[in-house]
């Protein structure tokens, strides 16, 4: 059970920044911080790719209405990675079962993906640029900083992940009606788009 809490604080930053956390964790393997990452995330290649990922959405996510498009593209991506990297993770320990790491990591990453993209909705019913930009940077510190402490406190940053996701999940819940003010925005904008087409 050694790499649970790592696999769960890497679930738990995959739903937010997939992307980071497979160019965290590749690099810090490779400069030899960790004996608990794969090779395979250390590869070269695949922290080219991360990287260069994790600098389109850091773009992507400081933009209005484009970061809620980005998030629903991401609904399959952040849980899938925090399922594989989970994955990798545990058969390079063996000392968990790899199908249930997956779930845990896939699991974790979707709830916490949920927190973000349902936090983005409520903000984008504002039309200031302001807050999504202090929100993206805050998001993009917390994984940094949480992974990197879970390379060498993994306990400590797994109870900080569970605590911020759980805030998250409630902070959802608190704003679920500016939530369904977003979603029925987006609609009226569609069926003005299909009608003005048609026309």
């Amino acid at each position: 059970m050694s790499v649970l809490p790592l696999i769960f604080t890497a679930g738990w930053a995959s739903g937010i920044n997939a992307y980071a956390v497979v160019f965290l964790l590749g690099l810090f393997g490779r400069i030899g911080w960790t004996d608990d990452v794969p090779a395979g995330l250390e590869r070269t290649d695949v922290l080219v790719a991360a990287g260069v990922l994790f600098l389109i959405e850091a773009v992507a996510d400081k933009i209005p209405y484009l970061d809620s498009f980005w998030d629903a593209v991401h609904t399959v991506v952040r849980p899938a990675s925090g399922a594989v990297v989970s994955a990798l993770i545990a058969g390079q320990d063996d000392s968990l079962p790899t199908l249930f790491a997956a779930a845990v990591g896939g699991t974790t990453a979707l709830a916490s993906h949920i927190v973000k993209a349902g936090t983005r909705m409520a903000v984008n019913t504002s039309p200031e640029p302001v807050t999504n930009i202090a929100m993206s940077t805050a998001e993009d510190l917390s994984v940094g900083g949480i992974i990197t402490l879970a390379v060498f406190f993994p306990v400590l940053a797994a109870v900080i992940a569970a605590i911020l996701l759980a805030i998250g999940l409630w902070v959802v819940y608190l704003c679920a009606s500016r939530i369904r003010r977003y979603l029925r925005r987006r609609r009226e904008r569609r069926e003005t788009r299909a009608v003005d087409a048609l026309e």
